[in-house]
């Protein structure tokens, strides 16, 4: 089972993604990590001897951007960036449930393969929701846990969601007219993305989407987690709207360590927040 509708556009995302991770000049290692749910391509970057961490990038995305949103996290980190499973990316198409353990499992397998201990993982939109479904499964191996705008505890106004995503990725798909994408990344992104541009008009045109609805976490298993969590949420993200996440997430999380609204942020953060991210999470590497 593939999810790209032809070779050519398989070809045509992945000539974007190794322009993307070659733009970024860094040194780096490309790993191909066995679980039982195929084959996780990885990108490594950084020193060894440095703490690992692990960066999750969000749906339709790859790795090289998220090591593009977090540039400076190699400094003081060992980085891996995931490729996640039935994405656009060089990892395997397996496309998992979202409601059971699937994605705790296939991450933890991930870990253990990579031979790491007292991971910190650093997760936006969808890749919150990998992190907290690893935490939900088995948390021994994490130490702490970022989440910037992350599915998985709220989700938006479906109406909002319809007329300013849906509605515009469907018009791209018949008509082909960029302007849909620009406006569906205009409700979306706080500062324009030319790469985003390019990157997803690909993935629309040559990739077979997963419109599943996201699910949220469960009260229960929220309260299960020990794992430090600290929270970024986007005040006007359409999405996963932010002061609705840090309440619900205050109420269900007792191992919530900070909440931070993102004043001017709509769902995809701007450089200056990333960066304030990053810095953040470099300053609590020894803590």
């Amino acid at each position: 089972m593939t999810y790209f509708k032809s070779d050519k556009g398989r070809e045509e995302i992945y000539n974007l993604y190794d322009q993307k991770l070659e733009k970024l000049n860094i040194e780096y290692q490309c790993l191909t990590v066995n679980t039982s749910y195929g084959e996780t391509h990885v990108i490594r970057t950084g020193n060894p001897d440095n703490p690992p961490i692990l960066v999750i990038h969000g749906s339709n995305g790859c790795a090289p951007i998220a090591l593009e949103t977090y540039p400076n996290l190699s400094s003081e980190y060992q980085v891996f960036a995931i490729d996640v499973l039935a994405q656009p990316n060089k990892s395997a198409e397996t496309r998992m449930n979202m409601k059971d353990h699937s994605y705790g499992i296939w991450m933890n397998e991930v870990i253990r393969a990579l031979r790491l201990e007292e991971v910190r993982m650093i997760g936006f939109s969808f890749g919150g929701l990998v992190i907290l479904k690893t935490l939900e499964f088995d948390e021994s191996l994490i130490k702490e846990v970022c989440l910037a705008a992350p599915a998985y505890i709220v989700n938006g106004n479906p109406l909002k969601l319809l007329l300013n995503v849906f509605i515009p990725i469907r018009r791209y798909l018949s008509t082909g007219k960029i302007k849909y994408v620009q406006k569906f990344l205009a409700r979306l992104f706080t500062e324009r993305d030319e790469f985003a541009v390019q990157f997803l008009s690909k993935v629309f045109h040559h990739y077979k989407m997963d419109f599943t609805p996201v699910p949220v976490i469960r009260r229960r298993a929220a309260q299960s987690i020990e794992t430090p969590i600290t929270l970024f949420a986007a005040k006007n993200d359409l999405m996963f709207p932010g002061e609705k996440m840090i309440k619900r997430a205050s109420a269900i999380f007792p191992s919530l360590k900070m909440t931070v609204l993102l004043e001017d942020s709509k769902h995809v953060q701007s450089k200056a927040d990333n960066s304030m991210i990053e810095s953040m999470v470099i300053e609590n590497k020894d803590q």
